[in-house]
């Protein structure tokens, strides 16, 4: 049964196989790759002009606030009076 089923595969593959036309495609592979990468090269450039946001100021400590909505869970207590 098994070896019925294999057989009928690979003679339907072999069929579809030697039928494959091309298909068409809308320019020619280097036009495709040039423009991908072009359009990668875009990307990567407004990626990079962000690099600069973090260097605006210099970074200050945010003071723990208890009546915040979602306080900072990330400041180990530091000003509390129970630790």
């Amino acid at each position: 049964m098994l070896a019925t089923l294999m057989t009928t595969a690979l003679s339907v593959s072999a069929e579809a196989a030697g039928a494959e036309t091309k298909a068409p495609t809308i320019a020619p592979p280097f036009v495709v790759g040039v423009t991908l990468f072009v359009f990668f090269i875009v990307l990567l450039s407004v990626t990079l002009s962000y690099t600069n946001l973090g260097r605006r100021h210099e970074p200050t400590d945010e003071h723990a606030d208890p009546h915040r909505q979602h306080p900072n869970k990330h400041d180990r207590h530091v000003g509390s009076p129970s630790h």
